[in-house]
């Protein structure tokens, strides 16, 4: 059954954070309850309730990460949002694997500035053969030399070839289930999250941790960003990147509306409540947002970002990231730069 009024919303909200705050977790039923709050009153309940959360259960150090594009465009998959399809006309660059050296580069100048996390992200189904064996190459160099973790999103593997990255010293897999399973046949039709699952099931069997999430603002309904959440629970991530979908010329999703400032504070508020004592990371799409929005997501839940540059859209400097987490009040990672 769905709240009536105001103060059913706010009385609900309050009461899954009090839950929360004393150990407990909430069900699924309950949580679509709040997906499901409408008014003012209950929206701003809501955030109150998840920011008591974060404060109260969430890691307080803020988690920095960062990115390389190591093999760009010729994606054979048609996810509707992205640059990078084959399907597309968008202009994007395209290249076979990243240069080691650059690779190397960027890890070093991340790790001096106190990030703890490197991965390389590249395009395509799957990453196979000399391209992963080069990838791997590159990855075991980094976490040898350039004193940062590593980890790795390289598409829909199997257990062998994660095992060539577990080889590496990979302890960190991505594989993002991106929308709600209702949503994401409308989406992508050249593979399902059930392949994705597949690929999280055989790199959690390697002892890796999995870091997962998805984009918002694709089109999807409160109710299904919310869907995607709880599915995430069966997925046990300990990072969830929360992307905000930059419209792409060329893709199908170029002319969806901007999903707005306050829709986005909402949609942490949710996750927090559904994952509360995990980090969610703000990835990409969040370049566009205010100063005041970004330090009340985090606030309100947002204890992790990925820094820098953002495969095809620009991501935020390291240093006005830094800025918005000390004004949010989390502990930053030391500056060694």
């Amino acid at each position: 059954m769905k709240t009536t009024n105001a103060a059913d919303e706010v009385a609900l909200a309050d009461r899954c954070a009090d839950m929360i705050i004393g150990g407990g977790d909430l069900d699924d039923d309950t949580l679509y309850l709040l997906a499901d709050i409408a008014t003012d009153e209950g929206r701003q309940a809501l955030r109150r309730g998840a920011r008591r959360i974060t404060a109260a259960v969430s890691p307080r150090d803020f988690d920095f990460c960062s990115i390389v594009n190591a093999r760009s465009g010729r994606c054979s998959e048609n996810c509707k949002w992205c640059a990078q399809s084959a399907h597309f006309k968008t202009g994007c660059d395209t290249y076979d694997i990243v240069d080691a050296d650059e690779a190397r580069r960027v890890a070093r100048y991340n790790a001096a500035c106190g990030i703890g996390r490197f991965s390389l992200v590249a395009s395509g189904k799957a990453v196979h053969g000399r391209a992963l064996a080069a990838m791997a190459d590159i990855l075991r160099d980094v976490r040898r030399h350039d004193g940062i973790s590593t980890c790795a999103s390289m598409g829909l593997l199997g257990a062998d070839e994660l095992k060539v990255l577990v080889d590496a010293g990979v302890r960190r897999y991505h594989c993002n289930l991106e929308t709600a399973p209702s949503f994401f046949p409308a989406l992508c039709t050249t593979h399902t999250q059930a392949d994705k699952m597949a690929t999280i099931e055989a790199a959690r069997a390697l002892g890796m941790e999995i870091c997962s999430g998805g984009i918002i603002g694709m089109g999807e309904s409160r109710r299904q960003r919310m869907e995607l959440a709880v599915t995430l629970r069966e997925v046990r991530p300990v990072s969830i990147p929360i992307n905000i979908l930059s419209p792409i010329p060329g893709t199908p999703l170029a002319d969806v509306p901007p999903i707005s400032e306050d829709e986005i504070i909402d949609t942490v508020a949710m996750f927090r409540y559904a994952h509360p004592r995990i980090y969610l990371r703000f990835a990409g799409g969040r370049a566009r947002l205010s100063r005041r929005t970004l330090t009340e997501a985090m606030l309100t839940g947002i204890n992790g970002a990925i820094a820098g540059d953002l495969l095809t859209t620009v991501g935020s400097t390291v240093a006005d990231d830094r800025v918005s987490v000390a004004e949010a009040g989390y502990t930053l990672p030391d500056d060694k730069a």
